[in-house]
């Protein structure tokens, strides 16, 4: 039937029938594959032929969706494909399973027949309750391999011994396997089936799922996918990388680390529509970009409000990376006791306050894991950024990447510490709050300008990086 066997397997069997008419195969390891019933069943791709199958195992009724003549064909298009429930059903924006599972279909309707089977092993093999621990332990900043590993579980427990009993039961001489995944192809190899061919299958790359993609790329060698869905790094952030470089001569020379300012606004300057609410400015591949700088910088700062308003997490979820330093300016301790930020005990969230701010706070904020530094202040009540500086330099920070909100920024700007900038623009108005208020410019002061300037278009959004300089008027 045009299938190898390996030795070192458990994977020999011999077919049978039950008293009920119905047929499987038994192996060596005792599992046992039934063929249960079958149905057409139209959907929106073309019309399937549906299949059900059960083992002495699981008790799990694995599928195959069958289009078109494969008995005794070569080099059939197969999708074997494994429970997402989230992505599958539901929608989920949080990895490419759904998308993957419909461009199958798609691509099978196309070709006029072909396999999909869907085997019932969610979460790569770790159920859907573990699955979601792990999704909870990746809002905290690990990637899906750490989480699987956090939990006990190894990255990838799933097994395609059923697959290929079910394409044996199917009468498929070889195939032309749809998949990024080498460890698939391998495994099915292992089990006696004929590959072929591999075709690439991707989803589309969001906000949500980018990092999920790139993980399993970096940390699980799948294929990466191709240049218009993976963009080379933009030629602005190779500029912000060579500018950070330099970012320890600089920190011993100027005795604080090297900042630069990036945020989004939209086209009138706006950064929210009011104190308080979260807005959404940013498009996905712009959303990304902010991850992919986070990622160069050793730490990150905002102010209260920004943590108030939006419950940041500040991490390179979305890219690969080390997630930078979280800091905060909040001179009163108005931080809550359940922010994310708090969240990640790998990486303790700084706080920068005052010194009258309250000690029972600061103790109850110190017991979460947040570790509080207190400072010295203005007379309006804002934290000294001199002295935020100075004791991030005498840390060790290199490099600090600044994002808001608009009374941080300004101040930054406002104090002349800020030597590059990179700024989001979104095509909209919002007629909210400006991302830089008064400055108390006269005709005295020097200005700030951006020098070096850069500009490039990312989707919808236009991103400008600059030096920061201040000229006479």
């Amino acid at each position: 039937m045009g299938f190898r066997y390996c030795l070192d397997t458990l994977a020999a069997w011999v077919k049978y029938e039950t008293p009920w008419g119905l047929e499987g195969y038994v192996f060596m390891n005792g599992l046992t594959v039934t063929k249960m019933e079958s149905a057409r069943i139209p959907t929106d791709a073309a019309e399937f032929e549906l299949y059900m199958y059960r083992t002495n195992q699981d008790n799990l009724e694995h599928l195959a969706m069958v289009m078109g003549n494969v008995l005794g064909q070569d080099a059939v298009l197969v999708r074997v494909h494994s429970e997402c429930y989230t992505g599958d059903v539901l929608g989920s924006q949080r990895c490419d399973c759904g998308q993957q599972l419909q461009r199958a279909m798609a691509l099978i309707a196309d070709a006029g027949a072909g396999v999909i089977i869907y085997l019932r092993q969610e979460g790569r093999g770790i159920g859907l309750l573990e699955k979601l621990k792990a999704y909870n332990l990746q809002d905290l900043g690990y990637d899906t391999v750490e989480a699987n590993l956090l939990l006990g579980h190894p990255p990838d427990v799933r097994d395609y011994t059923v697959a290929a009993r079910i394409l044996e039961d199917l009468g498929i001489r070889s195939v032309r396997l749809l998949t990024n995944n080498p460890q698939k192809i391998d495994a099915l190899n292992q089990k006696g089936v004929l590959i072929t061919d591999r075709l690439p299958l991707y989803g589309q790359i969001t906000s949500e799922n980018a990092r999920y993609v790139q993980t399993k790329v970096t940390r699980m060698n799948h294929f990466p996918p191709p240049d218009s869905h993976a963009p080379e790094p933009l030629l602005l952030l190779k500029q912000v990388q060579q500018h950070l470089a330099q970012a320890d001569s600089f920190r011993r020379q100027r005795h604080r680390p090297y900042v630069t300012l990036s945020y989004a606004q939209t086209v009138d300057g706006s950064i929210a529509i009011q104190s308080g609410r979260q807005f959404n400015i940013s498009s996905a591949p712009a959303h990304r970009l902010t991850h992919q700088l986070r990622a160069n910088h050793e730490a990150i700062l905002v102010g209260i409000n920004t943590v108030l308003a939006d419950d940041p997490q500040l991490t390179v979820r979305l890219v690969a990376g080390q997630n930078p330093q979280p800091i905060i300016l909040d001179s009163r301790l108005r931080c809550p006791l359940d922010a994310k930020l708090l969240q990640n005990r790998a990486q303790p969230l700084w706080i920068m306050t005052s010194h009258c701010a309250d000690k029972h706070r600061q103790c109850a904020l110190e017991a979460r894991g947040a570790k509080v530094f207190r400072l010295g202040t203005h007379d309006d009540g804002r934290i000294n950024i001199d002295e935020v500086l100075m004791l991030l330099a005498e840390a060790g920070v290199r490099s600090l990447m600044v994002e808001g909100g608009g009374q941080v920024i300004t101040s930054f700007i406002k104090a002349q510490l800020v030597d590059q900038m990179v700024l989001t623009v979104a095509p909209m108005f919002a007629g909210g709050l400006q991302a830089v208020n008064s400055l108390g410019l006269s005709a005295a002061n020097a200005v700030p300008h951006l020098a070096n300037v850069q500009y490039q278009v990312l989707d919808s959004d236009l991103i400008i990086r600059g030096d920061f300089i201040w000229t006479e008027q």
